[in-house]
């Protein structure tokens, strides 16, 4: 039995011996392969240095297929630069227009290997970081190279990839920058510019939800002011009261945020009393404003004459006086401003005219009734006398003028009509003749 046994654990020996042989040949086959593969890592690191991209970039993507070697920092981290290469390259980048993207993804790569290491990123901090600035400076360049060229939508793409660079270094904490403000905006302008409205509200939306005032060769209002009229014109209500408060509290006197106000409450129909409020408030704040004077004085005078409910508004008189105390107040403010002195002439005007129509209302012909017949006519001339300076205002300044816009044109025709009018009615006719040669001539005159 102990022989039978010895002999047993003699042959158990030499088996395990022979399989320890293979298995050692095994580990030496393995080794040799995995020093070919590492060898293309250092062929791609030494075609590079010599400038010669293509090769190096077929070196690094044979290592890259090596399982072992996918697992080694620095095979990403060499084709990060290989890459950045092929992307400044003009010939090898329109082969590859993507590798400035590989060479992002490559770096991501690096970085998640490397952190595990105990050497961390040793051969991004030896480069102190150059493959990244590279990646992000390429981007940019390329983005403005595009946008200067009118190719918008090709900025956009490469500010998108210059802002993705720029938050992965936030990310990892290799920069403070919170935001990357020029790159934002510009990624914004050329969204905006390519037509990509909803993807330019992203990018303004970041930079004010930042609270960002300003920035290189912009004005940063308008950004503000862009978003509360992409919202408001999308009927996004909450977004609109948000941007608007934004930018309220940022630029105050600026008089855009209450136009806009004044947009929202602006029904059309209905009570005006909540819109009439705002202007008063507006022109309380802005008094040397003759825009704002000028348009609540319409404001006030259309709805002191609407007659959509069938009758005008029971308090149509004190409405329209007030209209005459904002054209009045927006004259003053701007002596020049001929739409409001025309305004003041027509309200004027149309009084005289309703008070003509209203002798037509009395039939009778007893003399209390010729006396009103006569009181009215009398009155109805002392309005139209109360009408001609303004016109007469409105012809010193534009009819002295040499070529006119078109609406400018329009002011001083509608003007020279109700002059003729009042002429006829005053019997007048050489007043009236003068007028209309002055009304036939506008458009070759001016």
């Amino acid at each position: 039995m102990n022989v039978n046994q010895s002999k047993f654990h003699g042959d158990l020996k030499k088996t395990t011996l022979k399989l320890g042989k293979r298995l050692l040949l095994t580990g030496l086959i393995l080794a040799a392969g995995l020093s070919v593969w590492a060898q293309n890592l250092d062929k791609a690191r030494d075609l590079l240095k010599a400038n010669k991209i293509a090769e190096a970039k077929t070196e690094i993507d044979k290592a890259l297929t090596v399982e072992k070697l996918q697992k080694n920092p620095e095979s990403w981290y060499i084709k990060t630069k290989v890459y950045n290469a092929i992307a400044v390259n003009d010939a090898l980048k329109i082969q590859y227009p993507d590798a400035r993207a590989q060479a992002m993804e490559s770096l991501k790569k690096y970085t998640e290997l490397a952190e595990k290491d105990d050497k961390k990123l040793f051969l991004l901090q030896l480069d102190a970081f150059k493959p990244m600035n590279d990646i992000y400076q390429g981007y940019f360049q390329d983005g403005a190279t595009a946008y200067n060229a009118a190719n918008f939508a090709g900025a956009l793409t490469d500010f998108i990839g210059a802002l993705k660079a720029s938050a992965f270094m936030t990310i990892k904490g290799w920069t403070t920058m919170k935001i990357d403000t020029t790159c934002t905006l510009y990624a914004g302008i050329s969204a905006e510019k390519a037509s990509k409205r909803d993807t330019a509200a992203i990018y303004y939306g970041l930079l004010v939800d930042a609270g960002i005032t300003s920035a290189p060769s912009a004005n940063m209002i308008e950004i503000y002011k862009w978003l509360v009229d992409y919202y408001n014109t999308k009927k996004d209500e909450a977004n609109t009261r948000k941007y608007l408060s934004f930018g309220k509290a940022k630029f105050p006197d600026d008089p855009f945020w209450l136009t806009m106000e004044l947009d929202n409450l602006r029904t059309g129909n209905g009570n005006k009393d909540s819109l009439f409020a705002k202007y008063q408030e507006i022109t309380d704040k802005f008094p040397k404003n003759h825009l704002f004077l000028f348009n609540y004085g319409v404001e006030l005078y259309q709805y002191a004459n609407d007659t959509s409910s069938g009758k005008r508004p029971a308090n149509s008189d004190e409405l329209i006086q007030k209209a005459k105390v904002e054209f009045t107040k927006c004259l003053e403010v701007n002596p020049d401003y001929v739409q409001a002195a025309l305004a003041l002439g027509q309200i004027s005007y149309n009084e005289g005219i309703d008070m003509q129509g209203q002798t037509k209302l009395i039939k009778g012909s007893k003399p209390e009734d010729i006396k009103k017949r006569s009181e009215l006519r009398v009155a109805a001339g002392k309005k139209f006398d109360e009408a001609l300076p303004y016109f007469e205002k409105v012809d010193q300044i534009l009819g002295s003028k040499g070529k006119l816009k078109m609406d400018e044109k329009k002011t001083l025709k509608d003007t020279y009509d109700l002059m003729i009018t009042i002429y006829d009615q005053k019997n007048l006719k050489d007043k009236s003749d003068a007028f209309t040669t002055k009304y036939n001539n506008v458009d070759k005159d001016h």
